[in-house]
């Protein structure tokens, strides 16, 4: 049986599979220095916690991705980093897609909306997004792997600009595999994942009971007020 499943990557976890974060009654919550505290309009958060739906509920604190520029993070608020050199326990949230036979995964895709209609932009907010796929821990841009949608490091922004409330589907990487380990052709020349257990190289085709993306995620208010329509959707094809 097929089961799309959300993790949140604690700051001071040391198993790798985070905490499980249950979509029917907690989710993820944007902070300023701590919980409770209002991020400054046209500004990026500077903590990320598990909280109930309207964020008034304080559970796990999160690792932090804070928008910095258009391809650069500041990791917990730290110095900045270029994206591609983020390892992917970097990332606040782990989505986890789960079958009880091997399959790949295509048309990967997540969309932030308003919690009503997946077409809708969340109200009042703007979110940027980057899948991370940087599985080693070494903080290089050469050990980001190849086997992804786009080359491109930039981050995805999600935004209602008053005019077009229609949100476009931001696509994920097809097959990554079990703790986003497989890679492909390029990523293997490269000796990108030489060395890390359980890794494969098999890009588009390869099969797996479990498949794994990291999420880096910052938010930033267009008004004053707590954003409650606010929410992810996240969506594959298996075969």
């Amino acid at each position: 049986m097929a089961a799309i499943n959300f993790y949140g990557n604690l700051v001071t976890a040391s198993d790798p599979s985070g905490t499980y974060i249950d979509h029917a009654s907690s989710g993820i919550g944007f902070f300023g220095g701590d919980f409770g505290l209002s991020v400054p309009v046209d500004s990026y958060q500077d903590s990320t916690f598990v909280t109930n739906s309207d964020g008034t509920s304080q559970a796990e604190k999160l690792m932090n991705t804070k928008y910095n520029s258009v391809s650069g993070t500041k990791h917990n608020t730290t110095n900045a980093q270029d994206n591609n050199t983020m390892p992917n326990h970097f990332a606040p949230l782990n989505v986890r897609f789960t079958h009880n036979e091997a399959v790949r995964v295509k048309n990967c895709q997540l969309r932030i909306f308003d919690r009503s209609d997946i077409t809708n932009h969340a109200s009042g907010v703007t979110t940027e997004v980057y899948e991370i796929r940087h599985p080693s821990s070494s903080e290089v841009a050469e050990k980001a792997l190849n086997h992804r949608p786009s080359t491109d490091h930039s981050w995805n922004r999600f935004l209602y600009d008053g005019v077009d409330n229609t949100v476009a589907a931001m696509n994920f990487t097809e097959s990554p595999g079990m703790s986003g380990l497989n890679g492909n052709t390029a990523d293997d020349a490269a000796n990108t994942l030489q060395g890390i257990a359980g890794a494969t190289t098999e890009g588009n085709g390869h099969q797996s009971e479990r498949h794994d993306w990291y999420v880096a995620l910052s938010a930033s208010p267009d008004e004053i007020g707590s954003k409650t329509d606010f929410g992810l959707y996240f969506t594959v094809e298996y075969l």
